[in-house]
């Protein structure tokens, strides 16, 4: 078990800190106009669709160099679709219609990514981030895999995530009710296909074999800072028991880590996933914009309260995982226990 840092004495309570700072967060969001609460992200996702046609037909050329920029078009655009747009999709940030969010998650979830939307809902809305870093619940226990060693993991282990989601995506549909596994099967097998057909008719790809290379190639481009993102935000800061868990701004300010801006990433992943992870832990509801244009407010008031935020370089993180792979990706980790914040 080990110790954290307790938080400030005197400070009114955990309750009363998270209110100071929802309300802080509040007067920003209504300060701000539809395009900067939901327009921008909107804008992002509407011209990764757009350049889809262009990056398929880069793949007709004989140029090695413009089908190279076809490849990077369309796998900067996969995960800006599926990752960017699932994420923001499954949290209801990309409209304040129920209706359209709906729509959209299933959009993003099912046909791009190849996911059930209900499963990733489940995983990622109610468990990680209802219970962040917490053991059996939030602690992203997922995206170990032991039996893989440390080289394997960080440096071929993101290639089998393409092939990998599909699979784990039938496994769960398996449970699922029979009309909800039709209609998410019919969703995600119309999304696989279309790829496949259009690299097939539009691309002119003259096999199914150099087809299905090539949607491995576009869908594995940002696979290996997609996995290292994941584990690096949450595994290797205190994780908690469930019956001894903090209080929330404390599981979230100790268990939360942002890493600096990175263009592509940004760009692809959003900003929530990237330099703003801890605002969106905080305010998961919030568009990747706002949880920039928030970042500011937040950093600085768990800095006056004195509260820890997290923050490290992409480098340093593969750094440490890899000296300390064993300790992070195949032991238990250690329960830590803030003694009178419970």
């Amino acid at each position: 078990m080990e110790p954290a840092r307790e938080g400030p004495p005197g400070s009114g309570g955990a309750e009363a800190l998270l209110g100071e700072l929802e309300a802080r967060v509040r007067d920003v969001v209504r300060a701000s106009s539809w395009w900067e609460r939901h327009g921008v992200d909107c804008a992002i996702l509407a011209l990764s669709l757009l350049a889809l046609p262009p990056g398929f037909l880069c793949l007709r050329s004989d140029s090695t160099l413009v089908f190279g920029l076809g490849i990077a078009i369309l796998g900067v655009c996969h995960y800006t679709l599926t990752v960017k747009g699932s994420h923001l999709a499954t949290h209801g940030a990309l409209t304040e219609s129920k209706r359209w969010s709906t729509i959209w998650t299933h959009f993003f979830v099912e046909v791009c990514t190849a996911f059930p939307a209900e499963d990733a809902k489940h995983g990622h809305v109610k468990l990680h981030h209802g219970y962040t870093n917490v053991l059996g619940l939030g602690d992203s226990s997922t995206w170990r895999m032991p039996v893989l060693n440390r080289y394997v993991y960080m440096f071929l282990g993101p290639l089998l995530i393409p092939i990998l989601t599909p699979l784990v995506a039938v496994e769960r549909l398996s449970k699922a009710k029979l009309g909800v596994a039709l209609r998410t099967l019919g969703l995600i097998s119309l999304g696989l296909y279309s790829h496949y057909w259009l690299l097939l008719n539009v691309s002119g790809f003259k096999s199914p074999g150099s087809a299905l290379a090539c949607m491995l190639s576009t869908r594995s481009l940002l696979a290996h800072p997609f996995l290292h993102v994941n584990i690096f935000q949450h595994i290797g800061l205190p994780m908690f028991s469930r019956d001894k868990k903090p209080r929330r701004i404390h599981m979230l300010s100790l268990g939360v880590l942002n890493l600096p801006r990175l263009p592509v990433l940004d760009w692809a992943f959003g900003h929530s996933i990237i330099s703003c992870h801890v605002e969106h832990h905080f305010f998961p509801g919030l568009s990747d914009n706002m949880c920039l244009k928030v970042k500011p407010v937040v950093s600085q008031f768990l800095q006056e309260k004195q509260l820890p935020y997290n923050e490290d370089t992409y480098l340093a993180r593969f750094r440490l995982f890899l000296n300390r792979y064993e300790e992070f990706m195949v032991q238990a980790p250690p329960i830590t226990e803030l003694v009178g914040l419970q």
